[in-house]
């Protein structure tokens, strides 16, 4: 798997983004998990640490089983590996579906983050800096 993120674009973009996902969901485990070999097979964490200026021991840390990271850490390390990627996630609400014939209070979806090409679609809301 990892050797294949290395050479495929694609799957890394995929890879980044499940990982994010997962997070979103509420598991943060299997989520850093994903992230940590994402970040392996991407980037590295020392050319990481580098990038976002946090040890390289740290984010390892972070990033492993029993790793905490704090929102501004994971959110500058996320706008790092987006910018790497050439890509940009946004969270957007997941469609309900429709029962035919039925009313039904509304029920609370499960948010996805969407790939948006550097450049492409922009939003309505000026960009947040980090």
């Amino acid at each position: 798997m990892l050797e294949r993120a290395r050479k495929d674009p694609e799957f890394r973009q995929a890879m980044l983004k499940e990982g994010i996902d997962t997070l979103l969901a509420g598991d943060v485990e299997t989520g850093k998990a994903i992230l940590r070999d994402y970040i392996n097979a991407a980037v590295g964490f020392g050319l990481l640490s580098e990038a976002t200026r946090i040890p390289a021991k740290s984010l390892m840390r972070m990033f492993g089983p029993k790793g905490n990271p704090r929102a501004d850490n994971l959110f500058q390390i996320i706008k790092h590996l987006q910018a790497r990627e050439g890509i940009h996630l946004e969270v957007a609400r997941a469609k309900q579906q429709s029962r035919a014939g039925k009313r039904s209070a509304p029920r609370l979806q499960q948010a996805k983050s969407i790939i948006i090409p550097k450049g492409g679609m922009r939003s309505a809301f000026p960009p947040y800096k980090l």
